[in-house]
């Protein structure tokens, strides 16, 4: 985890945005991942994106997930989805994830879209806390990493959990194939 400082995430609310504090409360006793095996470690707020954020604190891009909210529309109707992918990778957004929502068309959800829905910061957004009503799509290489950094709602922060930790939130769906190495 580089030479971030961490603590678990839970005692520190500070370095939550709100629903990720609240799904962290909520955290099944008996789930196969501990709550307090859910870390968080303050970082500089100018260090978020992933590139700055890895090269200033010496994690690995491999060692680094990125969620991204995608949106399509069939019928009339606005479906929504997180993709969680390593850093080194990218969602196949108009493949594996248009063909999971079941739309013409998938894109990145517009910035306003993403904070506005999932009460959390733009560069920060988490699978942790996400409207339950929206799949999860984790691409399997996050599963089997030992321990991944993704955000924590916020920009002053990040989380570490054990990458097999996200297949257990409410929603989530392990696709192999959700992400094609980075160009």
């Amino acid at each position: 985890m580089g030479t971030l400082k961490t603590e678990p995430a839970r005692s520190r609310p500070d370095l939550l945005a709100p629903p990720v504090a609240a799904a962290l409360g909520r955290w099944p006793a008996d789930a196969t991942v501990p709550v307090d095996d859910v870390l968080v470690a303050p970082i500089d707020p100018t260090l978020a994106d992933t590139a700055a954020f890895c090269a200033a604190y010496d994690v690995g891009l491999d060692a680094s997930a990125n969620c991204v909210v995608v949106a399509g529309r069939r019928e009339g109707t606005l479906r929504y989805a997180a993709c969680v992918v390593l850093a080194t990778t990218r969602a196949d957004v108009n493949g594996v994830v248009r063909r999971h929502l079941d739309v013409r068309k998938a894109s990145f959800a517009p910035m306003a879209d993403a904070v506005g829905l999932t009460g959390m910061e733009y560069g920060g957004i988490t699978p942790i806390g996400l409207p339950e009503s929206w799949p999860i799509l984790v691409d399997a290489r996050v599963v089997t990493t030992p321990y991944v950094i993704v955000g924590s709602g916020v920009r002053h922060s990040k989380i570490a959990l054990p990458g097999s930790a996200l297949a257990l939130l409410p929603g989530a769906e392990v696709i192999e194939g959700l992400a094609r190495p980075a160009a």
